[in-house]
């Protein structure tokens, strides 16, 4: 079926002489009623009909879309453009360019929206970082300026005083840690060094070095029953304890008294093994899930403050766990608890 649409400029060209064309030879046989006159009329209007046309076409209409091409791709023409400007792009329908312009359309619409999102993302950033800055400084401010005003002669308060100014300031040097480790992850200039390990030897020492933390709230620590049995993986062993810290870290912090905080593995196939934290704790509404591991994002700001950290642990386990090629992934429900998963590669003893 004929359809103009899909017509390359030559043949529309030809399309168009060849009309023009008729109707003048038709005219000609009607006014002279000569065949070869007719004939010769013919020719002579395809031919100059058609190669003016195509020239009006490519030469302006075209040019026109060079332009658009141009100003598409942003660049000066290499010799692969030139040679796509001359031979592609005029074999090209109307309908096929804008298409492609309506695809560049859709792509600057997307870059544009992750702009905007980054441009909020820092805001949100910048603000949270004032805030957990100014929080400790401030503090630390008001001590030493009551200590100055004279309370560094009382001794009933100056100790005091003293030590929770100790305190703040370590809370800054934590924070200041904390964004180091981050920007070493996100540039890549924290190297993961993988060795082959057992995971259940590891977390069996993160639950030693946390459990005087654990007995002042009564959580109990345990290994999954059918996951006792040793499985080996291949990572950096530092950077996943650090993971392991801070997951059984936090089950603790949002664990309720007399809680569990239960670790679970699994051999998911030949190359990856699955860890679980899981904990029995206030748990976290569905809508906070997807930004848990967003740095400063907190669920609860009040009370997340007052429990304490510097809200960038669970950014730093996301980057780890990313920095080995891996995934994790959070499940939570309030009231009920929360499991944090996350994948490692297989230990080489393992693939035998």
């Amino acid at each position: 079926m004929f359809k103009a649409k899909n017509l390359s400029p030559q043949k529309l060209a030809g399309f168009t002489a060849f009309i023009i064309a008729a109707i003048i030879a038709l005219g000609s046989l009607i006014t002279d009623g000569s065949w070869q006159l007719m004939l010769t009329a013919f020719v002579l209007t395809f031919l100059v009909s058609y190669y003016l046309y195509l020239y009006t076409l490519q030469n302006f209409i075209y040019r026109k879309i060079k332009l658009i091409y141009k100003f598409i791709y942003q660049t000066k023409a290499s010799k692969r453009e030139e040679f796509f400007n001359k031979n592609i792009l005029p074999l090209k329908t109307i309908e096929e360019v804008s298409a492609d312009v309506e695809k560049w359309a859709a792509q600057k619409k997307e870059e544009l929206e992750l702009l905007r999102r980054n441009e909020e993302f820092r805001k949100e950033f910048l603000l949270n970082l004032s805030h957990e800055l100014k929080t400790p400084v401030f503090a630390v401010q008001g001590y030493i300026h009551t200590l100055l005003d004279g309370a560094v002669e009382d001794p009933s308060v100056n100790k005091v005083f003293l030590k929770n100014a100790t305190k703040n300031i370590d809370r800054l040097c934590h924070l200041i840690d904390d964004l180091d480790e981050i920007s070493k992850l996100e540039s890549g200039e924290m190297t993961i060094n993988k060795e082959p390990f057992v995971i259940q030897d590891l977390i069996r020492d993160v639950f030693d070095t946390l459990s005087l933390k654990a007995n002042t709230k009564g959580i109990k620590f345990n290994i999954k029953k059918g996951c006792e049995a040793p499985v080996t993986v291949l990572a950096d062993k530092e950077k996943i304890r650090q993971v392991l810290m801070n997951l059984v870290d936090n089950s603790i912090k949002y664990g309720k008294n007399d809680g569990h905080t239960i670790a679970s593995v699994y051999t998911m196939d030949d190359r990856q093994v699955l860890i679980e934290i899981s904990d029995d704790g206030i748990g976290m509404a569905e809508e906070h899930l997807p930004r848990v591991f967003e740095r400063f994002y907190r669920t609860d700001r009040a009370r997340s403050r007052d429990i304490g950290g510097t809200g960038l642990g669970l950014a730093i386990v996301k980057h780890i766990i990313e920095a080995h090629n891996q995934t994790i992934n959070v499940r939570s429900k309030p009231e009920i608890g929360s499991t944090f998963g996350f994948t490692l590669e297989t230990g080489k003893s393992d693939w035998v």
